[in-house]
């Protein structure tokens, strides 16, 4: 198996630290990692929603957003 040199932030090194159990590389945290939550992109199209959903949603998410935006 090969190996990569990659550079990252150093609270990106603190993230993955924060994640990893004794027994694991850091190798193994990023393979958990991103198995664990998969590509974004897989997502798209999979949530069903009516147009009265949708629209409810949208109205909740711009309260949300103007509540957010006056604290």
């Amino acid at each position: 198996m090969g190996t990569k040199t990659i550079s990252i932030l150093d609270e990106a090194y603190e993230s993955l630290k924060r994640e990893k159990d004794n027994e694991e590389s850091f190798s193994d945290v990023i393979l958990r990692l991103t198995k664990k939550r998969g590509r974004i992109m897989d997502s798209f199209g999979k949530w069903k929603m009516s147009d009265k959903e949708v629209n409810n949603f949208m109205s909740e998410l711009k309260r949300s957003w103007e509540r957010f935006g006056k604290k």
